[in-house]
This record gives C-alpha cells, structure tokens and sequence, in this order.
C-alpha cells in the first residue's frame, strides 16, 4: 500500500477558523457523510467538535465520527445491530 500523508485543510466552526490534519481517506469519507446528511462539511465538523470530549483532538473525534458511520452502515447492510455515530 503505498503511503498516505496527512492533509492541512482550514475549517470555520462557530465562526472562527481552525485547521484539521487528516488523511485523504478521511477527507473524502467526511465529505460524503456530509453530503449524506445534507450538510457542508464545516457544519458536520463543528457538530463534531460541539459533541466531542474536551480532552479529545478534533482530528481524534472526526476520525472515530467517520470510523462510527462506516461501522453503522456496515451493520446496515449486514442486519447487524446499528451503531450510533458520534
């Protein structure tokens, strides 16, 4: 598998503008989740960020959102027990 560098991207949450680092996969991922919900990515990000542990980077929290969604529609799929996302 060749390597996967981490990618800076810029985000605005309640106004103020901060950067997340994240792996390109994670990106895409967050960016169909957003589209899933109907949302901007900036808004799932600061829903993100509004729900996550005070002592958890953003960059942690997003991941495990992502990680979240894709076990929930895993399960989906599979009939299993459904995963809140979160």
């Amino acid at each position: 598998m060749p390597a996967i560098r981490p990618e800076k991207r810029s985000l605005t949450l309640h106004g103020h503008r901060t950067s997340v680092t994240l792996e390109a996969p994670f990106w895409e991922a967050l960016r169909r989740i957003a589209a899933r919900e109907g949302m901007p990515v900036n808004r799932l990000v600061t829903q993100i960020d509004d729900a996550r542990d005070p002592g958890t980077s953003l960059a942690t929290a997003v991941r495990v959102h992502v990680l979240d969604w894709a076990l929930s529609n895993a399960a989906e799929h599979d009939g299993g027990p459904r995963r809140q996302a979160g």
